[in-house]
């Protein structure tokens, strides 16, 4: 265990040597959330005043309306989060490549496969939708069976974004070959992505932890500036420690991609021995 922190630390570190060449980087899962927001509110708004959440509607079967509604919101934000998470990957992947790239770079990369995106969006919101309505009318045994099928699909779509940056295919090829790629290279489970997990959970405790002794300080001792400047800060580190993992992570699944694809040529920025070792063929 100690051998496979040590490694993810090191996975984290050259995840940020790529973050740290490209700050912009960081700008992409922030635009990602207030785009998500503005859908909310574009949605939210109208079915309030249409009244969507009076308690006479709450109890009804939903109808037809709104359950297309739902796909469309559901379609847009799996979209947006896709579209954003093109654009880091885009740019991530023209760093490894030795290039500069700008926001705007990624950006034009993620418009350029708009509607490959938009496809793979109705594909992964439809899926979400179905495991949900399955897991909403089954026993908790049926439960856990969903739940292991949206884990096994998770994993298996790991590195679609990567191959609509790469390859000129559609969605339905892109998550075959995503599925192909982890299924034919499978290493210590993706040690990487469970890596950046497990160090950027022990930031979120920490940030936890001083956020509420500070809390707990001001109320104890009658500071309410003291509590309320924790809560504050502490939202804004776990919003800042959140962008920051989105951003490591594209930037993982690119060198994971471009590993996976082509073991010979060095990742940029992160040692080909621990890249084997987070990605290796089965033996």
């Amino acid at each position: 265990m100690a051998g496979k922190f040590s490694r993810s630390l090191a996975l984290a570190q050259a995840s940020w040597s790529v973050v740290r060449a490209d700050k912009e980087l960081l700008l992409l899962p922030f635009m990602s959330v207030l785009a998500l927001l503005l859908l909310i509110g574009s949605f939210v708004v109208p079915a309030a005043a249409l009244g969507a959440f009076s308690p006479a509607s709450a109890g009804g079967e939903p109808g037809p309306a709104l359950m297309l509604g739902t796909l469309v919101f559901y379609v847009l934000g799996y979209f947006i989060a896709i579209f954003f998470n093109t654009a880091l990957v885009g740019a991530a992947m023209a760093r490894m490549d030795g290039g500069n790239p700008t926001l705007g770079d990624g950006l034009a990369i993620a418009w350029s496969r708009a509607g490959r995106i938009l496809g793979y969006a109705v594909i992964a919101a439809t899926v979400g939708l179905l495991l949900r309505a399955v897991e909403e009318r089954v026993g908790w045994v049926g439960q856990l069976v969903v739940k292991v099928i949206g884990v096994a699909w998770t994993v298996a779509t790991f590195l679609v974004v990567p191959v609509l940056v790469t390859r000129d295919v559609g969605p339905i090829d892109a998550v075959k070959e995503s599925a192909s790629l982890l299924r034919e290279t499978w290493g210590e489970n993706l040690i990487g992505t469970t890596g950046l997990a497990i160090v950027f959970g022990v930031a979120y405790i920490a940030v936890l932890l001083a956020g509420g002794a500070g809390v707990f300080v001001g109320v104890r001792g009658g500071l309410p500036v003291l509590a309320i400047a924790s809560v504050v800060l502490g939202v804004v580190a776990l919003v800042g420690l959140s962008a920051l993992q989105a951003t490591m992570q594209g930037v993982y699944s690119a060198a994971l991609y471009r590993y996976a694809t082509n073991p010979a040529q060095p990742v940029q920025g992160f040692n080909p021995d621990l890249m084997q070792l987070a990605f290796q063929p089965k033996g």
